[in-house]
């Protein structure tokens, strides 16, 4: 009977320890909800991903949830939030800076006329004198390999002495150019002169487009595109009118003549899809690309850039290099694409993804973009933004695309929340209060955000719509409507029982 006699003690320790335990228990829990209360106030864009907004209706909710599914909940927000190093600290990723273009690599991804028009683009925007003088340098260079010497006077003129007397007037070269150039534009027509006479249509359609290949190399776009142009009535195979369509969009874009590009697009696609090779393929696409982004078509041009063929390569540097179908088609995509879009057509597209392994930062703002982490992607934007404004092609675009792209981050972060704190919106994506409340006003403005702004608490309430209510309002209306068309349907039928429906007298006319 020795258990018998420690019941009473053993009762009493049990007692003693369920009374520590209601006691300690409140401080416990409320210091936790506390910890949990700071640290989702400290995650920004980083820590929640759109799948994970979609859970979190409210913040509130996530406070009264059970302890265990709230901490899970926290858990998991903090490692989506990015890299957590052993001490709690999110690690900053790197981002490179764009400030200064490296103008020779740049100038080494193009050829021909392309090259020198992107490089004295470049001079002519940039204000860094070094750069200015490195693209004048390369530009005088380049033409100096080719026969344009109406561009080389400019280049000169442009370069004003200050590269040194090895980088002035060369007269001697430009004299010597334009002699062989007449004596040769006088040897091709003739030619052309004598095929004609002949009637033989392929001589004729070659001489034709030697003359063309001739006035592009002087600079002579108008006379080029002719030349190329006049190749159409000659040609006899569908190889012929693909060939004449890719010189003709060539000299198009050269002359900003983008509505011209479209067409002979056209042209090359209709009824040559046999005859169209992977390389030609991805040619096409590009320009119409090029097209619809100069017409600020930017989800047509996004479309055209991802279906931009591997094979494309270095083939068509004489126009655009496989780096700018990643920058084009990316950004374009990000502007005008939904989100499921820009997963199945962006991150899920194996093809596209052989470019935007050519430009990381385009791969990792996309990615950003789609996980929600809107502060880092915005600065991967921000660093990219000088760089962009020197593009020939993209530059009147940026800031359109930028805008675009940021209203779309806005409304994608508030759309999961029935209400936002709009310092931590501003903390994630690095503005000010004031400035984000003007942003957020534009959007509701123009009925982009369902949502009504709290200026003194500094609150964003979403205003969704109440779908129980607006179901059974269709349902009372659509009942309406059948009710009144039933009464109309036994009222017509009760007129003809009863033979009131009204029938025009039938007009007797004489007959034999």
């Amino acid at each position: 009977m020795r258990g018998f006699s420690f019941g009473p003690i053993a009762f009493k320790i049990s007692l003693w320890a369920l009374t520590i335990g209601a006691l300690i228990y409140p401080v416990i829990s409320a210091s936790r909800r506390k910890l949990r209360s700071s640290r989702l106030r400290s995650i920004d864009d980083r820590g929640i991903s759109l799948g994970q907004q979609q859970e979190i209706i409210h913040l509130g909710c996530v406070m009264e949830a059970e302890e265990d599914q709230s901490g899970l909940m926290v858990d998991e927000i903090c490692e989506n939030g990015g890299a957590v190093t052993e001490d709690g600290a999110n690690r900053q990723r790197l981002i490179i800076s764009g400030d200064q273009i490296d103008v020779e690599a740049y100038a080494s991804l193009y050829s021909g006329r392309t090259k020198i028009m992107r490089l004295l683009f470049v001079a002519d925007r940039c204000n860094n004198a070094t750069m200015q003088l490195d693209a004048l340098r390369m530009a005088y260079e380049e033409i100096k390999k080719g026969e344009n010497t109406q561009l080389f006077r400019e280049v000169v003129q442009r370069i004003n002495g200050r590269l040194g007397p090895n980088y002035g007037m060369d007269t001697a070269w430009a004299y010597a150019v334009d002699h062989r150039a007449e004596q040769r534009k006088d040897r091709l027509e003739n030619e052309l002169n004598a095929y004609r006479t002949n009637l033989i249509k392929e001589s004729i359609r070659m001489g034709y487009n030697d003359l063309g290949d001739f006035y592009y190399a002087h600079g002579q776009l108008g006379d080029a595109l002719k030349n190329y142009v006049r190749t159409r009535d000659y040609c006899t195979t569908s190889k012929h009118i693909i060939h004449m369509c890719l010189n003709a969009i060539l000299v198009s874009i050269e002359m900003g003549q983008f509505s011209h590009v479209l067409s002979y697009v056209t042209k090359a696609e209709q009824g040559h899809d046999s005859s169209l090779d992977d390389i030609t393929a991805a040619k096409l696409c590009c320009a119409a690309g090029l097209a619809h982004l100069e017409a600020k078509k930017y989800k047509l041009a996004a479309r055209k850039f991802l279906d931009v063929g591997h094979e494309l390569l270095s083939n068509y540097n004489e126009v655009i290099a496989p780096q700018d179908v990643a920058t084009y088609g990316a950004l374009c995509a990000l502007a005008s694409f939904d989100r499921s879009e820009l997963k199945s057509k962006v991150i899920d597209n194996v093809n596209f993804r052989n470019f935007l392994e050519l430009v990381p930062e385009i791969r990792e703002l996309i990615q950003d973009f789609y996980t929600s982490r809107y502060a880092s992607c915005l600065g991967y934007l921000e660093n990219l933004k000088t760089n962009l404004l020197l593009d020939i092609h993209l530059h009147d675009h940026v800031e359109i695309l930028y805008n675009k792209i940021r209203n779309k981050a806005l409304i994608q972060y508030t759309h999961p929340f029935v209400s936002v704190d709009l310092h931590m919106m501003a903390s994630a994506f690095k503005t000010t209060v004031a400035g984000l409340e003007k942003e957020l006003e534009a959007l509701i403005t123009h009925n982009e955000i369902q949502a009504r702004i709290d200026s003194h608490n500094k609150i964003l309430y979403a205003r969704h719509a109440d779908l129980r209510n607006a179901t059974f309002q269709r349902v009372l209306q659509t009942g309406k409507e059948f009710d009144r068309d039933m009464k109309a349907l036994l009222l017509r039928a009760s007129l003809l029982k009863h033979e009131h429906n009204n029938k025009l007298p039938r007009k007797h006319t004489g007959g034999l």
